[in-house]
């Protein structure tokens, strides 16, 4: 039997571990790899996402969150003036892209910003109190019984009927 490695399921979620909703966006399957990314974990609950965006400025990039997925935008500018450089190889692809990523509810964006090639998106997650953990008190100390127990002077007997 071969195992199932769960790798590319993982890859365009973050914050949530819930597989039902990992299968269905793994089934829907990514048509391409372009552009490359990174999803760091930075702490317990800080996240990065870094996409490689060689050749685009931070114009012709678009960040936007809603209904609880990222999705981000490059679309390349029309160059107004002609084209004069006559490439051997372009390895360097600037070619419009859509990236969309699914966000647990918890999550929330921090910002992003772009140095060096790399946009960087910062992911918070925010625990709710009620599913923060909590310390419950153990009961059943035989000092706390003993004080709470009634008086034997103070109980009155029942009467049978």
């Amino acid at each position: 039997m071969r195992a199932f490695d769960l790798t590319p399921f993982l890859r365009s979620s973050v914050g949530f571990e819930n597989i039902n909703r990992l299968v269905d966006i793994a089934s829907r399957g990514e048509s391409e790899a372009f552009p490359p990314y990174n999803i760091e974990k930075l702490s317990e609950n800080r996240y990065c996402i870094s996409m490689a965006v060689a050749g685009f400025s931070k114009d012709e990039l678009d960040v936007t969150v809603q209904d609880n997925v990222l999705t981000i935008t490059g679309q390349a500018a029309e160059n107004t003036v002609k084209e004069t450089r006559e490439y051997l190889h372009r390895g360097i692809a600037k070619r419009s892209f859509e990236r969309r990523f699914q966000l647990a509810d918890t999550i929330k964006i921090v910002g992003a910003d772009y140095e060096n090639g790399l946009l960087n998106i910062e992911l918070d997650r925010i625990v709710p109190d009620q599913k923060k953990p909590r310390k419950i008190e153990i009961g059943g100390d035989s000092s706390k019984t003993e004080k709470n127990l009634p008086d034997d002077s103070t109980v009155s007997p029942v009467k049978a009927a």
